[in-house]
C-alpha cells in the first residue's frame, strides 16, 4: 500500500509540474522565482545565524541574510538607502535578462545547427567526390563497391542524398558494409556523408555538390513508379550541373519502354542502363555457357580483375593481334580508338593509332604494364578445333515477368533451328496477347505456353526437368486469384492464351523461386543428376539461401546492375565497353573445351592457349577448371592468369574466351 501511495504521489506531482509548464513563460517564471526564493532565503538565514561572526543585532543579521540572497541570486546584495537597493537590484535584473536572452539565443542557433546537421540539410564541401542520388536495395551493393574501389586512395568520400532520415541512412549503410564484410575493414579511407532530401529538387541537390563531383550515380526507387521518379532525378539533376558536365552521370531504368526517355533526361555524356535488356541477355547467355555468370561476377566487382585502359605505348603502328602477347599480367580484348568508338576483339589484323588505347583486363590501373609474353609460346601444343555440329534442344523456362519475352527473344537468336522452349507459369483471365505474338515473330525457336505453379511440385513432376538440356528459372510473383487452365499453345497458334505478365520481381519472387530450386534439387537427386539451372533473384541475401550446388549460376539482378553502375562511374568509356559487350550482335564471353585450342597431356604456358585463341581471331581471357568447380570462392574460374603460369588442363576443362556470337 505504501508502494502505491508514494507513485500515486509522484504522478500527481508530475501532473501538476506538466500543467504548470503548460501554462506558459510567465506563470512559469513566477513560480520558478518563489520555488527559489524558497529555497535561498531560508538557507541563507541558516548560514547568517550559523556564523559566529555575524552581527549581534537582529538588523544586521537580516541584512547579511540579504546581502547572501542577493549574491546567490547575483542581485547584487548592495546595502544603503532604500533608493540605492531598488536601483542596484534593477540593474542586475536588467542585467540578468540581457545576459539569459544572449545566452538562449547562442544556444537556440547551437541547437537549431545541430538538428540541421542532423537532418542533412547542411553542404557538403568536398571536390572529386561520388554521388549517389536516391535510395533503393541497390544502395549497399553500390556504396560497397565504391568502397573498395577507393580501397589504394590516400582520401574519397561518398555523399548519398534521399528523402530518408540522415541518422537512419548513416546506420542502415554503417550496419550493411559490417555485415557484407568487406576486405578494407569497415570503410577504409573512404568516408561517407548522408544528406536528406528530394532527389528531384535541384535546390536539394546542391547539398551533396553534384558540380564539383568526379561521378554521379541514379538509382531508381523501388516500385512501380521508380523509372518516372529517375527520369525526374535525371531533369533536375540536367538542371543542377553546368554544360559541360565534368562529372559522370550513370543511371539505370528498370523497364525497357523507359530506356529511351531516361537517355533523353540524362542529357548528352549521360549513360543509362537497361535492367531488363541486360538481364535477359545474360540470363540467356549463362544458360547458353554454364558457368559465365561467375565470369561476370568477377569482372564487375572490385575484388577481382575489371576492365580498364591504358595507352598504346609502344604498340602504336602495329597490330591488335600483336597486342595480345604484349601484357603477361593483363589480358587484352579490344581498342578504343581516339575518335571515342570502342571496338571489343576486333580483327587481329586491325592497326593501333598513336591516340588509341588498349581495352584489357587486369587486377589494378597501374598493373597494365607492357611486357612480351611471346617467348613463352608452345608451338607444339597448339592444336586445330575439331568441327563441333549444333544440334536442336529442349528448354525449359519456369516463371514469366516482364523480362521473360526479352528472354525468348534473345533465346531465339542462339538455337539451332528445331529448338524448343517450355514455358510453364502462373495464367489468369486477363492473360496478355504480347507473349503469344513474342512467340509467334520467333523463326528458330518453338515456343509452347503451359499454365502451372512453379512452386507446385505435382506440376514440376509431370514435367520431366531431367530430360531437358537446360532450364531456366525467372522471379515471378503469386496471384490472388487461382490459375485459371490454359491449353498448351506453340509458336504457331497465337490465338492461345498466354500466361501474364508479372509485377517486377522482389522479395515475394524471391521467395517462390527459393520453394521451386527447392523441388527442383530434390526432382536432381531422384534422378541422380545435376540439373543445368540458370536462376533469376533480386535480393543476393536470398542467393546464399538457395538450395543449389556450389557455384551454380546465378543472375542477381539488383547486385548486377549495380556492380555495372559502379563500374562506369570509374571511367565514363566503359559504359561503351559493356554497351558493345550486350548488345545482340558483336563479341561476347564464351566459355569453350580447352582440348580445342591445346594439348591436355603436357604442361602449357597460358600464352600459348591466348596464341592459339587469337589464330581462331578470339581473345582468350582465363579458364575453369572442372575438377574445382565446387570449389569456393572462385569454383574453378581463372581470369586474367600470368601468361608465363604453366597449367595442365584436362580434356573437360574450359578456356573463357572473347568471341563474335
Amino acid at each position: 500500500m505504501a508502494q502505491q501511495h508514494t507513485t500515486s504521489l509522484r504522478l500527481r506531482l508530475q501532473y501538476r509540474f506538466d500543467n504548470l509548464v503548460a501554462g506558459g513563460t510567465t506563470p512559469l517564471i513566477g513560480w520558478l522565482a518563489l520555488a527559489c526564493l524558497a529555497v535561498v532565503v531560508p538557507a541563507s538565514a541558516v548560514l547568517v545565524w550559523a556564523d559566529r561572526a555575524a552581527p549581534p543585532t537582529l538588523s544586521g543579521r537580516l541584512t547579511a541574510v540579504w546581502v547572501s540572497v542577493g549574491q546567490t541570486l547575483k542581485l547584487g546584495g548592495a546595502v544603503g538607502s532604500p533608493l540605492y537597493v531598488l536601483a542596484s537590484v534593477t540593474l542586475a535584473l536588467v542585467a540578468l535578462l540581457f545576459v539569459s536572452t544572449l545566452v538562449s539565443l547562442i544556444t537556440t542557433g547551437i541547437n537549431g545547427r545541430i538538428l540541421s546537421l542532423r537532418r542533412g540539410h547542411s553542404t557538403v564541401l568536398e571536390a572529386g567526390h561520388t554521388v549517389v542520388l536516391g535510395w533503393s536495395d541497390q544502395i549497399l551493393p553500390v556504396v560497397s563497391e565504391l568502397v573498395a574501389a577507393n580501397a589504394n586512395q590516400r582520401r574519397s568520400t561518398i555523399a548519398v542524398l534521399a528523402p530518408r532520415d540522415k541518422v537512419d541512412m548513416e546506420d542502415e549503410v554503417a550496419t550493411g558494409l559490417g555485415g557484407m564484410g568487406r576486405r578494407t575493414g569497415g570503410t577504409g579511407p573512404t568516408r561517407i556523408i548522408c544528406r536528406s532530401g528530394p532527389t528531384t529538387d535541384p535546390t536539394a541537390l546542391a547539398r551533396v555538390s553534384p558540380q564539383t563531383s568526379k561521378a554521379v550515380l541514379v538509382l531508381p526507387p523501388d516500385g512501380d513508379s521508380g523509372d518516372a521518379h529517375l527520369v525526374k532525378t535525371l531533369l533536375a539533376l540536367d538542371a543542377a550541373l553546368p554544360r559541360p558536365r565534368g562529372a559522370v552521370v550513370v543511371a539505370a531504368v528498370r523497364d525497357s519502354r523507359n530506356h529511351l526517355t531516361a537517355k533523353l533526361a540524362a542529357g548528352p555524356g549521360g549513360h543509362v542502363l537497361c535492367a531488363d535488356e541486360i538481364i535477359a541477355r545474360l540470363l540467356v547467355q549463362t544458360a547458353r555457357q554454364p558457368g559465365l555468370s561467375l565470369v561476370y561476377q568477377d569482372l564487375l566487382d572490385f575484388d577481382g580483375d575489371e576492365f580498364y585502359t591504358a595507352a598504346a605505348q609502344g604498340l602504336a603502328g602495329r597490330s591488335f593481334g600483336e597486342a595480345l602477347l604484349a601484357f603477361t599480367t593483363s589480358s587484352v580484348v579490344g581498342l578504343l580508338h581516339a575518335d571515342g568508338r570502342v571496338v571489343l576483339n576486333p580483327d587481329p589484323g586491325t592497326g593501333i593509332g598513336a591516340g588509341d588505347r588498349i581495352i584489357l583486363v587486369s587486377e589494378d590501373d597501374d598493373t597494365a604494364v607492357p611486357e612480351p609474353a611471346g617467348p613463352w609460346v608452345d608451338e607444339d601444343a597448339i592444336v586445330t578445333a575439331r568441327p563441333r555440329s549444333r544440334f536442336a534442344e529442349r528448354l525449359l523456362l519456369l516463371g514469366w515477368n516482364r523480362r521473360a519475352p526479352l528472354v525468348v527473344e534473345q533465346l531465339d537468336e542462339f538455337v539451332s533451328p528445331g529448338t524448343t522452349l517450355d514455358v510453364v507459369a502462373l495464367g489468369d483471365g486477363a492473360t496478355l496477347r504480347a507473349a503469344a505474338e513474342v512467340a509467334a515473330a520467333r523463326s528458330r525457336l518453338e515456343v509452347a505456353f503451359h499454365s502451372g505453379d512453379i512452386t507446385d511440385p505435382d506440376v514440376l513432376a509431370k514435367l520431366d526437368v531431367p530430360s531437358y538440356d537446360s532450364v531456366i528459372v525467372i522471379g515471378e510473383t503469386d496471384r490472388e486469384a487461382a490459375p485459371v487452365p490454359v491449353p498448351a499453345a506453340t509458336a504457331t497458334a497465337p490465338d492461345a492464351a498466354p500466361p501474364a505478365f508479372a509485377p517486377e520481381p522482389g522479395s515475394a519472387t524471391d521467395d517462390r523461386t527459393l520453394v521451386t530450386l527447392l523441388h527442383l534439387r530434390a526432382i536432381g537427386e531422384a534422378a541422380g543428376c545435376e540439373l543445368p539451372l540458370t536462376t533469376e533473384m533480386s535480393d543476393d541475401g536470398n542467393r546464399l539461401l538457395a538450395p543449389a550446388r556450389a557455384g551454380a549460376d546465378f543472375i542477381v539482378s539488383g547486385r548486377l546492375i549495380s556492380l555495372l553502375m559502379t563500374q562506369i562511374s570509374q571511367s565514363g568509356h566503359l559504359a561503351d565497353v559493356f554497351e558493345e559487350l550486350f548488345r545482340a550482335e558483336g563479341s561476347e564471353f564464351y566459355l569453350r573445351p580447352v582440348a580445342d585450342y591445346v594439348r591436355t597431356d603436357r604442361e602449357v604456358a597460358f600464352a600459348t592457349v591466348v596464341e592459339s585463341a587469337r589464330r581462331r581471331r578470339e581473345c582468350a581471357v582465363g579458364y575453369r577448371l572442372r575438377a574445382q568447380t565446387a570449389t569456393a570462392p572462385s569454383y574453378g574460374v581463372r581470369l586474367n592468369p600470368d601468361k608465363r603460369q604453366r597449367v595442365r588442363f584436362g580434356e573437360h576443362d574450359w578456356v573463357v574466351v572473347l568471341a563474335e556470337s
